[in-house]
């Protein structure tokens, strides 16, 4: 059976045929201003689904990197205090070794050391009480303003840890225990520089003191040695974090992000083609009432 091809049929065939050319150049125009290969998902189901479990992963990734910058910034506020906090504990130590040379101080030598040494105890408790964004980085969990109370040197602290996950599996804690560094209440380094100042004015011999002073070093000294284990931790991840990063945008780019050159160049062809294809559906429809007539 021979179909019959009426003019009207012609000139559906022939306008489908230029609607179809002229939504691919659509298409093409489209990926190439946005940049895009994937536009809406039907483009690439496959695609599309792989780019969004790059893209749940690229926001783990930098959701690491924000708790690994941010507890770099804590052990790095830590390890700056704490290296003030020894030199001030040093320097209070060498005056008690001075106030214990009774013979070589009089009483006027003497309450000028003990009022140096109430300043380093200001100073560290200053330093004891240091914070970070409003956060008290040796009060541990606690929400007090301070971690220590003045006069009384009473810890304000938790026993609970502020960490920060740095991988799926990894955490690593960005505080210190304040308790134990400098010690709480009347057994705190603040309380030991208090009697020191006091046992000075009072002619009380103070070499006794130098151990107790020197307890309080160990204690600063190996709480720095493990905020620089941490903070060597966090900034190897760091790294790795930046590498796992530049990794999963380049292979969303892979997927997602057009190539400009073989896009300009479709483009182009898809041009040329819809020209050839308006000159010949010109011609095609050509004829008009009055040809038939003749």
């Amino acid at each position: 059976m021979i179909n019959r091809v009426t003019h009207q049929t012609v000139q559906r065939t022939s306008l489908a045929n230029l609607q179809m050319n002229l939504g691919k150049m659509s298409d093409l125009q489209n990926k190439m201003s946005g940049g895009k290969v994937i536009t809406k998902p039907s483009d690439d189901p496959g695609g599309t689904a792989q780019a969004l479990q790059l893209r749940a992963s690229q926001r783990a990734t930098e959701q690491f990197a924000r708790n690994a910058d941010d507890g770099a910034a804590w052990l790095a506020t830590i390890d700056s205090t704490l290296n003030t906090s020894l030199a001030s504990l040093r320097r209070a130590r060498d005056l008690t070794v001075q106030g214990a040379n009774s013979g070589a101080l009089n009483q006027t030598g003497r309450e000028a050391i003990a009022i140096e040494i109430e300043g380093i105890r200001d100073a560290m408790l200053s330093q004891a009480n240091t914070s970070y964004l409003g956060r008290s980085v040796f009060a541990g969990t606690s929400s007090a303003a301070t971690a220590f109370a003045s006069g009384t040197y009473d810890f304000n602290g938790s026993s609970g840890t502020v960490e920060r996950r740095i991988a799926p599996d990894i955490t690593v804690r960005a505080d210190a225990d304040g308790s134990k560094i400098f010690g709480e209440g009347a057994a705190s380094v603040f309380a030991l520089l208090d009697g020191i100042a006091a046992d000075l004015r009072n002619g009380v011999e103070v070499g006794p003191r130098l151990a107790e002073l020197d307890t309080h070093q160990r204690a600063i000294l190996g709480e720095l040695g493990g905020v620089g284990s941490r903070y060597g931790q966090i900034t190897t991840a760091q790294s790795s974090i930046q590498k796992t990063l530049m990794d999963v945008k380049s292979q969303l780019s892979a997927i997602e992000d057009i190539d400009l050159a073989e896009i300009i160049v479709e483009l182009q062809m898809q041009e040329v083609a819809y020209q050839g294809a308006l000159g010949a559906t010109a011609r095609v429809l050509q004829p008009t009432l009055m040809d038939f007539l003749r």
